[in-house]
């Protein structure tokens, strides 16, 4: 019998991307540690949030997928570009503004349980100490009550062993890109975070 590929979906930016370290990043390492098939829609600063300038955003490059895949797991990047651009927070409502972070969110969300149902997972950015950032990710917080999201959260090392500030800076290239040494941390939490969620072995 042959073995079962599983399938995850990334959409995100430069730190998905893998934009200081020649577009190698996490998913490669969870590619090859887990045998799987990973999908990487990730464009260097992009926004949840649509904006008016006509930059792609994530719930713009959402239709990029292919809604007839099997998808197990997909893996979004809450985004740092919303809070350096001090995009508009929003509020949690049922009809969502995608002009809002928290309406991008749920679009996001809405999007991927109608085509996939699949798990969705949101992860945060290692700590770059930043207000904006740090108000979307309690508010992420909130949807996950309401829509049973997971989330991993490298921000405040939420169910991982905390990363001294001298060691977290030799595993940035600046106060958002994480260099290899970073990804290869990030690639381990998250692939147990992802055998845990789904059953794969490793």
């Amino acid at each position: 019998m042959s073995k079962v590929v599983p399938v995850f979906c990334f959409l995100g930016s430069s730190v998905t991307f893998g934009s200081a370290t020649d577009g190698v990043s996490f998913v490669e390492e969870i590619a090859r540690s887990l045998e799987a098939r990973c999908v990487k829609n990730a464009v260097s600063g992009t926004t949840l949030a649509k904006v008016t300038d006509g930059t792609q955003s994530y719930v713009e490059r959402l239709a990029d997928f292919d809604t007839k895949a099997e998808v197990n797991t997909f893996i979004v990047q809450l985004s740092t570009n919303d809070a350096t651009q001090n995009l508009p927070l929003g509020e949690l409502s049922e009809i969502p503004d995608t002009f809002t972070v928290v309406g991008a969110i749920e679009y996001i969300i809405d999007y991927i349980q109608k085509h996939w149902k699949c798990e969705i997972v949101f992860y945060t950015n290692p700590c770059f100490h930043n207000a904006q950032y740090e108000k979307m990710i309690a508010v992420l917080y909130r949807i996950q009550q309401k829509r049973h999201i997971g989330i991993v959260d490298f921000y405040n090392y939420r169910d991982m062993p905390p990363i001294p500030s001298d060691v977290l800076s030799t595993y940035m290239t600046d106060d958002i890109h994480p260099n290899a040494l970073g990804y290869k941390w990030m690639a381990d939490i998250l692939i147990n975070y992802l055998v845990r969620k789904t059953g794969i072995k490793q």
